[in-house]
């Protein structure tokens, strides 16, 4: 059947043609610290803010690009200089790390000498194990809660953590886990000194943050701009920043944000607006988009009264959307998600269930269940105004809604900031903002890098909220099986095979409704050289000049 409902260029044209001025960039302080001769970089971000700088950022992975890579650094990294493959895990403020052959439920993180906070203070052991306590211990006097929000998910397997000597740490995990690695790229190391020097508030230290990054904060402007300038003496040459100074300028709308760079108030976007693209080539910029591991989709409640509970109607839900159209509105700057990874992947197993365009027969199960065109299931979904992988999210939902309407299902969207979203997903489908709002959806786009990112912390009963992700409340023995023996496993190709089978369980069931893998897009004005995009979410500002 045609699709209906809101085309591609009644979604996107409007606001188009004008250019839209950022109006702080008038204002007679903007970029007054930059010193004559200065290399400054302006970048429009898709956010309403910028993202915490005390050393763990909110508003999602988005955010580590803006706020964490820049300013503070991890034990263990992430490659993020090469574009042509996907990245690894490489050293970090940890030379080294290893599980004990005699209990691999403790791993030993040997540390970089010789690193210094942005205040001077020296790197160690003591300093790692306060900014574990400030995250996980909510008894200790330097804990933050706004920190521990948005880390203690992405660090699920720790059970505890001790001092070994000034150099070397011991983590231990609540079992067995073979991938703990890759949620230490998660957990970023601020300044113990910094925090005492300003009267142990965690309010001043945001507008005066310290870490042994790439770049240090010189100015903060909530809601509006954040000033980075070049750390001198960064301890890794190899990301040594090639520019003196990034201002991150909030520009959440995608056509204002785009017609930014038209207009030159901007270097550089994320997400450019799809219908602008042609206009941004004729002006000499360049369009860059790389392989992501990353899903734009729905992530459906299982509670008891929740609709999604019934198969048939997941199905129907996945079987409505035609996802070139989808694409087509994104002007090519997505692919089609057939899962939570894509075919290529070697987690993708062969599913029974295919997500195809197949509106008939998703007619024919909400029939099934009991609804109709005329008779409409009615729900609603949280969704996100904008943010870093979040991409056109109210076109693209409102894409959606017609051609769920025109099934039988009704969806109302309650559209809210980002950070809210990603709240409610923390809270889970029981929580405070789901359970008041009736909702039965949330709209978070998600990293799907490693085992942990695309499938552990989703779809493992104990992965349930407050300790991870599990928003809807899923629970299946075999899947728990599976990836408890891939957890157990330090051989690769075994942990591949064992996450196959489980994403063939997710896809089967239909857990969530996939819609599409976007491609990260920026548009680098004529003057930028230099950048390169990483296979990943996280990426790497230094590499801009």
């Amino acid at each position: 059947m045609p699709f209906s409902g809101p085309t591609r260029r009644s979604l996107l044209a409007a606001g188009a043609t004008g250019l839209v001025t950022l109006p702080f960039f008038d204002a007679p302080d903007a970029l007054a610290q930059a010193a004559p001769g200065e290399r400054v970089l302006r970048y429009g971000i898709s956010m309403a803010d910028i993202p915490q700088t005390t050393g763990q950022p909110d508003r999602g992975a988005g955010a580590y690009q803006f706020t964490g890579y820049t300013l503070y650094d991890p034990l263990v990294a992430w490659e993020m200089d090469v574009a042509d493959r996907p990245g690894k895990l490489v050293p970090g403020l940890a030379t080294a790390w290893e599980a004990d052959p005699a209990d691999r439920t403790k791993w030993i993180f040997r540390l970089r000498p010789g690193v210094t906070f942005h205040d001077g203070s020296a790197f160690d052991a003591d300093a790692v194990i306060w900014n574990f306590e400030k995250v996980l211990n909510n008894q200790a006097p330097h804990f933050d809660q706004r920190q521990a929000a948005q880390v203690r998910p992405r660090l699920p397997s720790v059970a505890s953590y001790r001092k070994i000597d000034p150099m070397t740490v011991e983590v231990t995990t609540r079992a067995v886990d073979s991938i703990f690695p890759y949620q230490m790229l998660w957990f970023l190391i601020s300044s113990p000194a910094q925090y005492e020097k300003l009267g142990r508030s965690w309010e001043r230290f945001s507008s005066e943050p310290s870490g042994t990054g790439p770049f240090r904060l010189a100015r903060l402007v909530p809601r509006e701009r954040a000033e980075l300038v070049k750390n001198p003496t960064y301890w890794n040459p190899a990301r040594m920043p090639k520019t003196d100074r990034i201002v991150l300028v909030c520009a959440p709308e995608a056509t204002t944000r785009t017609n930014a760079l038209l207009s030159g108030q901007v270097d550089l976007i994320e997400t450019p607006a799809p219908d602008l693209l042609p206009r941004l080539q004729a002006g000499g910029n360049r369009i860059m988009e790389n392989v992501t591991p990353h899903v734009w989709n729905y992530h459906l409640s299982l509670l008891e009264g929740s609709p999604w509970r019934d198969l048939r109607l997941r199905q129907a839900a996945n079987l409505a959307i035609n996802r070139d159209d989808v694409v087509a509105l994104m002007n090519g700057l997505a692919k089609p998600a057939v899962g939570v990874v894509d075919p290529s992947s070697p987690w993708f197993g062969n599913p029974s269930f295919r997500i195809t365009y197949d509106p008939d027969r998703a007619r024919r199960l909400v029939t099934e269940a009991g609804f109709s065109r005329a008779r409409p299931l009615r729900t609603k979904f949280l969704i996100a105004t904008g943010g870093s992988g979040q991409m056109l999210s109210l076109p693209m939902n409102e894409y959606i809604q017609a051609a769920w309407r025109e099934v039988g299902i009704e969806v109302e969207f309650q559209a809210v900031e980002l950070e809210v979203l990603y709240t409610c997903w923390r809270q889970g489908a029981t929580g405070e903002i789901a359970r008041s709002g009736n909702i039965t959806a949330n709209n978070v786009a998600y990293v799907t890098s490693d085992p942990l990112y695309a499938f552990i912390r989703f779809f493992h009963s104990n992965q349930v909220a407050p300790t991870g992700v599990n928003w809807s409340h899923y629970n299946d023995p075999e899947t728990d099986a599976l990836i408890d023996a891939a957890l157990k496993s330090f051989d690769v190709a075994e942990q591949d095979r064992l996450m196959a089978r489980v994403h063939e369980r997710v896809v089967d069931q239909a857990l969530l409704v996939f819609v599409a893998h976007d491609t990260n897009p920026r548009a680098l004005g004529r003057n930028v050289r230099g950048y390169t995009q990483a296979q990943h979410w996280f990426q790497d500002l230094t590499t801009l000049s």
